[in-house]
């Protein structure tokens, strides 16, 4: 059985990975026939934030510990996975990606990415395992590569369309950190063959969330061909 790892930030859109995204990827997961193993890191998140009024909350939470509530509890630490573990990763959207995986949220394209993040996603893409970024975590295999030899064509979203967000600003900031950025509007995917990256715009678009659904069923269609393709 195929084993898909989905990295998780958190548990929550404004502080950690995004709960509707990461649900609907375990969904299109299970529904592939495959088995999804939830991955978290054991430290704190960058700050707390209350969902219902957007305000941080002063209270200090673990992802690990949060990331279990959207596992239910079954869920890896990073360091005690390996590529050999898994055929493919997804990284569900979320500030998380942002926030903890990367400082992106505060120092945009000259930020930083936690190390053990960026040394699980360069061993996938250097033995060509497959990866999914959803919504905003392209900028996290932006950091990964910055300076390295490999350029990942990317979307993360369509300045045409209605978005919360600044697309030309992420547009711009994945650019500068050598990702060739393509405009790509909610309801498609971008698939970067040579290098095996699918990427969906999802919530970085203002969406229903059963378009957030398919879009999601898109990239897991273009994962299962990749994958059966092997």
């Amino acid at each position: 059985m195929l084993k898909i790892g989905v990295l998780l930030s958190g548990c929550g859109v404004y502080d950690g990975a995004e709960i509707q995204e990461a649900v609907l990827s375990l969904l299109a997961i299970d529904q592939m026939g495959a088995q999804a193993v939830c991955i978290g890191i054991d430290a704190d998140q960058h700050h707390v934030v209350n969902h219902l009024n957007g305000e941080e909350i002063l209270q200090t939470r673990n992802m690990l510990v949060e990331a279990a509530r959207i596992a239910r509890g079954d869920i890896q630490k990073i360091e005690n996975i390996v590529p050999a573990d898994i055929d493919a990763l997804v990284i569900p959207g979320g500030f998380g990606s942002a926030k903890n995986f990367t400082t992106w949220a505060f120092d945009g394209p000259r930020g930083t990415i936690r190390s053990d993040v960026k040394l699980l996603l360069v061993n996938l893409v250097n033995i060509g395992k497959p990866i999914v970024a959803l919504c905003v975590s392209p900028v996290v295999l932006a950091k990964a590569f910055e300076g390295s030899d490999i350029h990942p064509k990317m979307t993360i979203g369509s300045k045409q369309g209605s978005s919360p967000y600044s697309i030309g600003d992420f547009e711009a900031g994945l650019t500068s950190t050598g990702v060739v950025s393509v405009d790509c509007p909610l309801g498609e995917i971008l698939i970067d063959e040579e290098n095996r990256i699918i990427t969906a715009p999802c919530y970085m678009m203002n969406a229903r969330i059963s378009e957030i659904q398919g879009n999601i069923q898109s990239a897991f269609t273009a994962l299962k061909k990749i994958l059966n393709a092997e």
